[in-house]
């Protein structure tokens, strides 16, 4: 048995290939090396995914694709935490990037947009991730994320820039205080994940004056700042991944075509491409 994982800061989505039967389909807590230790990793996937791990002893290879993930000793983290539930295992662990380029781009060249929780890009030669400058996180970057479009819903809700009655409904649905946020933003863990929660309220919301302006706004700032810092982007076919890419897709779409950006796939969750692009490179492997 195969096991692949796609892991954002919110959510982990894991797909287990069964021989003769359908995909094992199961969602954990996110499981990003730059929130969590070793053990609390450990912890969720023993907690939430006892699926996995009563057949510890028949996944022979796991495949980890996780925000925060970039880094040797973060995937080390990982890797060490999965180590202790499945310690006959092969495993592998890689960054989302490289993951959703595998489901995007396959074995072509090509930019890769994660708009989720957070953002970031990446160039992909057709077989690796290329270096680049993003990846600041939620406080230095993340342009257009969930947790930018959240950040951007809270303030204006507390600054009292939102309108009238858009500003009645988010009191409504939310009841939030400013020592709320304060509290959970700055005190608590998973500050990214917090205003990221908030983004849904735009989707509700984002055929208003209000909503579409702040929808382009933060598309258009990870436009600006993120695909046209390569020179030749208009010569790439730029694909994205990412509940923001998908729920807000039209805008998107539109914004990149007035840009000149080519727009390839557009999906929320990788996982499906992913674990196809996996399953044919082990195979061709073999």
């Amino acid at each position: 048995m195969i096991l692949v994982a796609d892991s954002g800061s919110s959510k982990t989505d894991w797909l287990l290939a069964i021989p003769g039967q359908p995909y094992l389909k199961l969602s954990t807590g996110g499981l990003n090396p730059y929130f969590l230790s070793e053990k609390e990793i450990a912890r969720v996937v023993q907690d939430q995914a006892p699926e996995l791990i009563k057949r510890v002893a028949d996944i022979q290879e796991i495949y980890f694709f996780g925000a925060g993930c970039s880094s040797p000793d973060r995937r080390e983290m990982v890797s060490n935490a999965l180590t202790q539930l499945f310690p006959r295992t092969f495993i592998s662990v890689d960054s989302d990037l490289l993951g959703s380029a595998y489901a995007t781009c396959g074995h072509h060249k090509g930019l890769c947009c994660v708009l989720g929780t957070g953002s970031n890009i990446s160039y992909f030669d057709g077989h690796n991730v290329c270096d680049g400058k993003h990846g600041l996180g939620y406080v230095l970057g993340d342009e257009s994320s969930g947790t930018w479009f959240g950040k951007a819903l809270i303030t204006d809700y507390l600054y009292g820039n939102m309108p009238a009655d858009l500003h009645a409904i988010f009191k409504r649905t939310y009841r939030l205080t400013k020592e709320d946020v304060i509290k959970n933003v700055y005190q608590k863990t998973g500050g990214n994940s917090y205003l990221a929660s908030f983004a849904q309220f735009l989707s509700t919301i984002k055929d208003t004056d209000y909503g579409q302006n702040l929808i382009r706004t933060g598309l258009l700032e990870f436009i600006e700042t993120n695909i046209k810092s390569y020179p030749d982007y208009q010569q790439h076919v730029c694909h994205f991944v990412g509940s923001i890419a998908y729920f807000f897709g039209t805008e998107l779409k539109a914004l990149c075509a007035e840009h000149e950006i080519s727009v390839g796939k557009i999906i929320r969750h990788p996982i499906d491409d992913l674990i196809e692009f996996v399953l044919e490179r082990d195979h061709i492997s073999d």
